[in-house]
């Protein structure tokens, strides 16, 4: 049987990929970017309120992202305070290059194409796209 490496501190927690979420996961997580830290009631009565879901299936959700790893939670009195073990920009990363990967065989080229070519882009939109190429020419980061 396979056992995982335990991440003991911080910094392996910084270098490790988040763990997958489901669609209905996003949803809790999205609100916990939002704002945090929030009890399971906040949590589902903002969740509830977004996607009409039952708060039981919101408390259901929270308990699972703790197991997985993608939430941490607190002790508060008689109520846990949960938030997001890694911030947003670490889960979208993630995603994109897990849709790149499926969807484009790895290469960031066609996909990049596909968007442009298909989506409708402000001027502003294709202003910001010309200078992230800009940069990436000169060898900048973002």
């Amino acid at each position: 049987m396979c056992n995982p490496k335990l991440i003991t501190t911080v910094s392996e927690i910084d270098m490790a990929r988040p763990p997958r979420v489901t669609e209905a996961e996003w949803e809790v997580m999205k609100v916990l970017w939002e704002s945090s830290p929030l009890g399971a009631n906040e949590v589902a009565g903002e969740v509830c309120q977004r996607m009409s879901w039952n708060p039981k299936t919101v408390k259901t959700l929270l308990g699972r992202l703790v197991k997985k790893g993608a939430l941490r939670y607190r002790e508060e009195g008689n109520r846990y305070l949960y938030r997001a073990a890694y911030p947003r920009e670490r889960y979208v990363e993630a995603e994109s290059q897990s849709f790149v990967d499926r969807v484009f065989g790895g290469s960031a080229t066609p996909a990049v194409v596909h968007f442009v070519g298909t989506m409708e882009l402000s001027e502003a939109d294709l202003q910001e796209l010309r200078a992230i190429v800009d940069r990436k020419l000169k060898g900048e980061e973002r």
